[in-house]
């Protein structure tokens, strides 16, 4: 078990039994994102990278949407000075807004979205980061950026081009049309539908966080790499290279020896 830490007012870590949740909490913004709230995830995410024990991440939003994207009023505000430089490469291979999308995928357990109301323009982007999203059938979903006279810049192009067909991208892209629920299983923006997102997101993540963590995360590791384009025979030598260290591992060992035993595996991390 481990204790809970509310980071601020604009964003939420629990963290409880091998699970973390991540909130956003402006539910009176509809969870708009502005420029401290970008700062704040990466600073969740550097803490759960960090955390021992971890095995499964909730990211959510409080109140009725899961988020509208950016907030225009601190976008009208603050963008200039903010926005200066977007081509610095402050956070390894990306810059602040892509980081915040980007390290979900990089963590090494599994994200699950819970999307209700709204996932808009940077809140669509930042769900894109997520391994898996449950998506409410009546949730509004859109790469909304064009609509501003944007592009999505939260590393939205290299993460839509794992999830949809090329043509269904370029839809998005240029339409910035809203899809629902529905329509986002059907070309690939959502894993799952769900009345109660959240709800099913934590079923999903205790069953998970009850598997050896050592599986899980190879696991992700494999799907990162297969996402991220690597070839053929580079993705079989990996794959026979996590199965080897696994089947050497203690946690293999007790789940055959709990199986025996008809009990429960308790693993190690």
């Amino acid at each position: 078990m481990f204790r809970s830490r509310k980071v601020s007012d604009r964003v939420e870590l629990v963290v409880a039994e091998q699970v973390a949740e991540v909130r956003l909490n402006r539910p009176d913004k509809l969870n708009a994102l502005d420029f401290p709230t970008f700062d704040l995830l990466i600073e969740v995410g550097q803490l759960l990278s960090e955390m021992p024990g971890l095995r499964a991440i909730i990211l959510s939003g409080n109140g009725r949407s899961f988020s509208v994207g950016i907030d225009l009023a601190a976008l009208a505000h603050d963008g200039a000075s903010a926005l200066s430089d977007l081509s610095a490469r402050t956070h390894g291979e990306a810059n602040r807004f892509q980081k915040v999308a980007l390290q979900w995928r990089d963590l090494p357990v599994p994200v699950i979205a819970a999307i209700q109301g709204h996932a808009l323009g940077g809140g669509m982007q930042l769900a894109l980061g997520a391994d898996i999203r449950i998506v409410a059938p009546d949730a509004q979903l859109s790469v909304r950026e064009i609509v501003w006279g944007l592009i999505p810049d939260m590393a939205g192009t290299v993460l839509l081009r794992q999830l949809v067909r090329a043509d269904v991208m370029r839809d998005l892209l240029y339409s910035g049309r809203i899809v629902t629920g529905e329509e986002a299983l059907e070309i690939g923006l959502a894993t799952r539908l769900a009345d109660d997102p959240l709800a099913t997101a934590r079923e999903l993540a205790r069953e998970i966080a009850a598997y050896s963590p050592d599986a899980v995360r190879s696991a992700k590791r494999l799907a990162n790499l297969g996402s991220a384009g690597t070839s053929d025979p580079n993705l079989l030598l990996a794959e026979a290279a996590e199965q080897q260290a696994l089947l050497e591992s203690y946690n293999h060992s007790e789940a055959l020896k709990a199986s025996m035993e008809k009990r429960a595996p308790i693993y190690r991390d």
